[in-house]
């Protein structure tokens, strides 16, 4: 890929993130973080060590920030649920990388894709309701109250 179309994706990515609400954030994340794994599956089958390696490091610091961005307080048992799924990526992406291992890519992908395709359907509704609910907690209490 040229500099200049590497370039453009890069600048592309970040004003989409400027204007983006917290859903598209993490939507772009999942998406950032499956572009790796795939970039790693095709690194492994080149046998090309220092891409895995970089796209494998990549994906993980994204899961991370998947599961940093959860709110365990108002997410219940779905945030434990999401939590223990990120934890189990990230395990099994250190696994795949020792191993050069395809096959834990795949049920990382799979898992992801899943994750993913339940955010991308989450109604505009529901996410408003979060959107005020988050901006609730955020308030500082009011004096006296």
């Amino acid at each position: 890929m040229s500099y200049g179309v590497k370039a453009y994706k890069a600048v592309g990515i970040k004003d989409d993130l400027a204007v983006a609400d917290p859903h598209r954030v993490i939507q772009l994340l999942m998406q950032g973080a499956l572009e790796n794994i795939a970039k790693a599956k095709g690194a492994i089958e080149r046998k090309d060590f220092a891409v895995k390696s970089a796209t494998i490091s990549k994906a993980m610091a994204i899961i991370s920030a998947l599961q940093g961005s959860l709110d365990m307080d108002a997410g219940g048992e779905i945030s434990e649920n999401l939590w223990s799924l990120y934890d189990f990526m990230i395990n099994h992406l250190v696994l795949a990388s020792r191993e050069s291992s395809l096959d834990k890519l795949n049920d990382i992908l799979g898992i992801l894709l899943t994750v993913k395709s339940a955010w991308d359907q989450i109604p505009v509704a529901d996410r408003e309701k979060g959107y005020q609910l988050q901006a609730q907690k955020q308030q500082p209490m009011a004096v006296g109250a």
